[in-house]
C-alpha cells in the first residue's frame, strides 16, 4: 500500500475529500481510487451534475495515513469498481 499512487476526489469550494460515511455525525471513510480515470468515472456516473465542483488528486501510499489522522477519517475505502461501485472498507487503528 505505501508503494502506490491512489487518487482521491476533492471538494473545490472547501477543500473536503470525498468520504462514505456509515453514520453522518462522523468523518467516515476517505475514498481511494487506484486510477485517476476511475475516479473520474465515479464522479460522471454518481454525480454528474456537480462533477465540475469537484478535482482528483493523487497522493502516495505513504502519507494516506497522515490524511487519515489530520482529517479523522475512521479509515478507507478502496473503489475497486466505480461504476457500481464495488469498495473495499478497510478501519485505520
Amino acid at each position: 500500500m505505501f508503494s502506490e499512487v491512489y487518487y482521491l476526489v476533492r471538494s473545490k469550494a472547501d477543500g473536503r475529500y470525498l468520504a462514505a460515511l456509515a453514520n453522518p455525525k462522523t468523518n467516515g471513510y476517505l475514498l481511494l481510487f487506484r486510477e485517476h480515470f476511475d475516479a473520474l468515472s465515479y464522479l460522471n456516473t454518481h454525480a454528474a451534475e456537480v462533477a465540475n465542483r469537484f478535482a482528483v488528486e493523487s497522493v502516495p501510499g505513504s502519507q494516506v495515513g497522515g490524511l487519515l489522522k489530520r482529517w479523522g477519517f475512521n479509515g478507507v475505502g478502496i473503489v475497486s469498481e466505480p461504476l457500481l461501485p464495488k469498495i473495499e472498507f478497510l478501519q485505520h487503528t
